[in-house]
């Protein structure tokens, strides 16, 4: 038997049950993992509320993890018992220990720590995908970043500013603001004291950004839009706020032949060899120190419906880590 977090009902914070649960050997094709930390994601919160609804209940949330295999499964052959791995993506994070599809785990290099793997597999692996697949960023690129002090804007912020781009973070406080200037922002906009959108047409001299990473959703949305030069691109990955309101297409042309696409993770690792390459990249810019990780928060698992709390009333910066 282990300890778990499991979910009985769909609801607020209370509804994170601590339960002893029984794990078992693994199957055909899978690990069984001794987690020694655990990330915790907004997108957590959207799985424990129904949002993004589970195919039954009760279930262990958690997409995010990192420890040490401690069985093997048949017909599994890169993976030894005593291997240190991590993960983003398959659910059941929120537990001491845990089985996963063999395919899904990544071995992580001797410079990454299991606590820094555990906060960066799902922000910083987002992260590679949105800035080297969805928008090519480099030099000369001009890009804006809500949420740049949280958990992935941090990671983004600074991975963007050693591809060369100019970068443009919103953020909610002041405190919050000097934390997105030391890691990679050159322009921070307090969205509760300033326009976003007048202020980035101000920075960008009228003409806008070339890409906006948005996960807030609703409440910067159109402004998002209004934000990009013609022909920029809006990524919209996340709806912290709420769900974008519908719209009419013809919205993108009036505002400038605007593209926009709704990426996830999933899709940008659903092979084997993408999974890999992404998880590589990450590490590489982790361990060469161009993208340096902050773990502001720490709970034990036990605790994970504080953590939800904290995160909801945005009184996290950085990443958090709930502990087994």
């Amino acid at each position: 038997m282990t300890h778990a977090i499991r979910v009985h009902r769909y609801g607020g914070p209370e509804v994170l049950q601590s339960e002893e649960v029984e794990v078992g050997d693994p199957g055909p094709g899978q690990v069984r993992i001794r987690q020694t930390a655990v990330g915790l994601n907004y997108i957590d919160i959207y799985v424990r509320t129904g949002l993004y609804p589970q195919p039954s209940l009760p279930f262990v949330p958690g997409q995010e993890g990192a420890g040490v295999v401690t069985a093997v499964g048949d017909g599994v052959r890169d993976l030894k018992v005593g291997k240190r791995v991590a993960y983003a993506g398959p659910i059941g994070a929120y537990a001491e220990e845990r089985l996963i599809a063999a395919d899904r785990v990544v071995k992580l290099p001797n410079g990454i720590e299991d606590r820094v793997a555990a906060c960066i597999m799902l922000k910083g692996m987002t992260a590679q995908y949105l800035l080297r697949r969805t928008y090519k960023v480099g030099p000369g690129t001009t890009l804006l970043f809500h949420a740049a002090a949280g958990g992935l804007g941090l990671i983004a912020c600074q991975w963007a500013a050693s591809l060369g781009a100019t970068v443009i973070g919103t953020v909610g406080s002041a405190g919050k603001a000097l934390i997105a200037r030391a890691h990679g922002c050159a322009h921070v906009i307090n969205y509760r004291e300033e326009d976003f959108v007048t202020m980035v047409k101000a920075l960008t001299d009228g003409k806008g950004v070339d890409v906006v990473y948005d996960s807030i959703g609703k409440d910067t949305f159109p402004g998002s839009l209004d934000c990009l030069k013609p022909l920029g691109l809006w990524v919209s990955f996340g709806q912290a706020s709420g769900p974008v309101p519908d719209f009419k297409i013809n919205l993108l042309s009036q505002k400038g032949s605007l593209f926009a696409t709704r990426p996830s993770l999933g899709n940008y690792t659903a092979t084997r060899k993408d999974l890999v390459e992404t998880a590589n990249d990450l590490f590489d810019v982790v361990g060469s120190g161009k993208v340096k990780v902050a773990v502001n928060q720490t709970y034990p698992l036990a605790d994970a419906a504080k953590a939800h709390q904290d995160l909801e009333a945005r009184h996290t910066t950085g990443s958090t880590l709930l502990l087994p």
